[in-house]
């Protein structure tokens, strides 16, 4: 049998995990980023292509604000969020309006948990952000 090349032993635990600067989901280290890990800043081609703009901020903002509303130790969905934003700062009824902007607000909670601001819940248990399936609640860190 020929002698065969030794694998490098690379060390994947040596680089940290990142925050996806759009969705907020985890970013583990890859081979393919090991020459420019420290410039990886999103997790896929279709992050890369939405950065967060202003109706982002804007989710952020408000679930923060309803959150402090609300008080200590109590939850929000991000539903309540998304209608807001849609109103303009009062709870659309339109399923319509607010439904585009689901996915935008789980992604603006996800964010706001990876600057350790607030804590996704699923059955009073916190959860991880990136993997969270299903109904969802937010919670004041």
């Amino acid at each position: 049998m020929p002698d065969r090349k030794p694998r490098s032993q690379h060390n994947a635990g040596a680089h940290p995990d990142k925050t996806c600067a759009a969705c907020g989901r985890t970013i583990t280290w890859r081979k393919k980023w090991e020459r420019d890990w420290d410039n990886v800043k999103f997790c896929s081609d279709a992050c890369r292509a939405h950065k967060p703009g202003a109706q982002d901020k804007l989710l952020e903002e408000t679930i923060l604000r309803l959150l402090h509303e609300r008080g200590a130790g109590k939850t929000i969905c991000p539903s309540e969020a998304a209608r807001t934003v849609a109103g303009d700062g009062k709870l659309s009824g339109n399923r319509e309006d607010w439904e585009p902007l689901m996915e935008p607000a789980r992604a603006a909670a996800r964010r706001l948990v990876a600057a350790e601001k607030i804590v996704i819940t699923q059955g009073g248990h916190a959860v991880d952000a990136s993997t969270a399936k299903g109904a969802i609640r937010l919670r004041l860190r």
